[in-house]
């Protein structure tokens, strides 16, 4: 197993949830599920680190589940990480999932290969005993040489089961990458599942073959008149919104050294949190009385164990067109505030910086 697995994997996120994808260097591509980015043309990927990259869905095939993705930047310096050859693997040869299940940090289990050919819905897939989560969509399957055997699917039913989870073999995405050679990366394209062309426009029936599209494969995700508001708060942040999107109504981003989080809670709150720092091991009572002493509305500070908070919260029926701008500016300045707050924390009363802090 490549011990530098972890920086080949990526995290994707965008305003209706989150899942994983993976580099290839030989074609610069990411590579991940189809169902993960449906409905999207941007999305955003995070590495290990939590650093964000914009990332365009240049290439989709519906049928076989699978998306490519194009970053402007520079990857050269990942390792390489080949794909398998066609043969079957060995049924009880170990294999690892990687990925990050439920939108937590990169994790890998380890495994075996159930079967290399398991019919569902129509296709074949690799069938594997190692656990498999919703967020691990698009990641790869790898075999014990370090090559990639599949990517992961969570989207079949299997809550009733335990220990299965399912792939989309590699010869459906060497299909899909072998039509990518010339292709224009600022655009968006669909593969006729029938005769593996590649459409960029918006048709009905593919140009070459003549088989019938599906009209929802070109259908894009538009943003609820609430995730615009919450978006223009952290636009005016200078922070590009895409790239903060970490679920439905959930955004997450740095400001300075200071982890924003900005969410709705029980359909009726909007909160804007930050976990600014953590309380000193020794001679508490300092910034414990700085805390109870100041006014910091309208924001709140608040302790967890040793984590100290920044918080902004309102009821979503107070949000009207009157009070839009006002609400506005205590989101961005909480921003502020954290920012601010967490170096003195730091300077003059003995925190220490949050986990969740960024340099």
């Amino acid at each position: 197993m490549n011990p530098e697995i972890n920086k080949l994997i990526y995290k994707v996120t965008h305003a209706d949830g989150s899942g994983s994808c993976f580099y290839l260097r030989k074609h610069d591509i990411f590579v991940t599920n189809y169902h993960v980015v449906a409905g999207y043309r941007t999305v955003a990927i995070h590495d290990n680190d939590r650093n964000p990259y914009e990332a365009r869905v240049v290439a989709v095939n519906p049928e076989l589940d699978l998306a490519l993705l194009a970053v402007d930047a520079d990857f050269s310096h990942l390792p390489d990480f080949p794909l398998a050859g066609d043969d079957d693997p060995a049924i009880g040869s170990k294999v690892h999932v990687a990925g990050y299940p439920f939108g937590m940090p990169f994790t890998i289990t380890e495994g075996s290969l159930s079967s290399p050919r398991q019919l569902m819905d129509g296709k074949y897939y690799i069938q594997v005993d190692a656990p498999v989560n919703p967020g691990n969509s698009g990641g790869p399957i790898v075999n014990d040489k370090g090559e990639v055997i599949g990517v992961t699917v969570s989207k079949f039913a299997t809550s009733s089961a335990d220990n299965m989870g399912f792939g989309v073999r590699i010869e459906a995405l060497a299909q899909l990458l072998d039509a990518i050679e010339d292709l224009d990366r600022s655009e968006f394209h669909v593969q006729c599942d029938s005769c593996d062309e590649l459409i960029s426009g918006d048709e009905e029936y593919c140009p070459s073959c003549g088989a019938h599209l599906d009209e929802r494969v070109f259908a894009t995700h538009e943003m609820s008149p609430l995730g615009e508001f919450c978006e223009s708060a952290i636009a005016r942040m200078g922070i590009n919104p895409m790239l903060a999107r970490s679920g439905h109504n959930v955004w997450v981003f740095h400001r300075g050294s200071s982890e924003i989080r900005l969410f709705v809670y029980d359909r009726n709150y909007l909160f804007a949190v930050s976990p600014i720092n953590l309380l000193p091991k020794k001679n508490v009572e300092k910034v414990l009385d700085f805390m109870l002493d100041t006014d910091f509305y309208p924001y709140k500070m608040g302790v967890d164990g040793r984590q100290i908070y920044l918080c902004y919260r309102i009821h979503l029926a107070d949000l009207t067109e009157e009070s839009r701008e006002r609400i506005l500016n205590n989101i961005v300045g909480l921003a502020e505030k954290a920012d601010d707050l967490d170096n003195k924390l730091v300077d003059e009363y003995g925190c220490e910086f949050s986990l969740y802090s960024k340099a």
